[in-house]
């Protein structure tokens, strides 16, 4: 495939905080995340590409399909990426074919519009916070609705899922739940190899380096830091009803040029 046949000129993407950037910067200094290293690779084959990223953390799919999908089909992107459903198989009432309705739907009216769309399957959290086994099942259950819709309609998947490196800790923030900016940059390579972009291959997928020994002390005193300081505020608020993303809005609204600063 050539370099003009993976041009794209406005670039969308739709979802939660994995889309927005969380645990690649901060909210003193702005988060970057996947999303943004991707429009950035963009924009080196075409400096005319615009951008609009309307992810907004704490978003369940519901939510993303009805507060992101008209605002994104109005901005009418030539390249699109949907990722939702991971705050759903996070809380108690978990409907798999739920997800995958919604799925379903966003990615019928983006590639019913004309755009190419992507996302990627899910990696397994529970490599990450052992305690969280028993949601093993409903990754499994998300990532074929992922697939199912996806061959639907023709979105391009990157499979990351199927990668030991994206459960490595290391690529992880010290929230375990978003990445860090080593795993938001690998997320970005898998998408733009998926997407044929030149340069793209699949070096992303190789594993780290063998990660020094930790003794069991040390090992147990990281679980607990772990569980006061980021699982305790998580469970208060899902009992409180509270949202990471209450009062945010989408950081790039509008469709914006990719600058040297960014």
């Amino acid at each position: 495939m050539n370099t003009g046949e993976c041009m794209y000129f406005r670039y969308v993407a739709l979802g939660d905080s994995h889309t927005e950037g969380v645990g690649d910067g901060d909210d003193r200094t702005g988060v970057r995340g996947w999303a943004d290293r991707l429009a950035e690779r963009l924009a080196e084959l075409n400096p005319q590409l615009t951008y609009a990223n309307l992810a907004i953390r704490g978003r369940l799919a519901a939510q993303v399909h009805a507060e992101q999908l008209d605002a994104a089909l109005a901005l009418r992107p030539d390249l699109a990426t949907v990722l939702a459903g991971v705050n759903d198989l996070l809380r108690p009432g978990f409907d798999a074919d739920a997800v995958g309705t919604h799925l379903d739907a966003m990615f019928g009216a983006l590639t019913a519009q004309g755009a190419t769309v992507a996302t990627f399957t899910v990696p397994d959290i529970t490599r990450i916070i052992p305690i969280a086994r028993p949601l093993r099942g409903r990754i499994t259950a998300l990532n074929n609705h992922i697939r199912t819709a996806a061959a639907h309609h023709g979105v391009i998947v990157a499979e990351t899922a199927d990668h030991d490196v994206v459960t490595d800790p290391r690529m992880w923030s010290t929230d375990r739940l978003h990445c860090a900016p080593a795993g938001h940059q690998r997320i970005a390579a898998a998408l733009a190899e998926a997407l044929h972009l030149p340069g793209a291959d699949s070096s992303w997928s190789l594993p780290l380096p063998p990660p020094p020994d930790r003794d069991a002390l040390t090992a147990i005193a990281s679980e607990f830091r772990w569980a006061a300081a980021f699982l305790g505020p998580w469970l208060a608020r899902r009992l409180t009803g509270k949202s990471s993303g209450d009062g945010r809005t989408a950081k790039r609204p509008l469709p914006q040029p990719i600058t040297a600063s960014q």
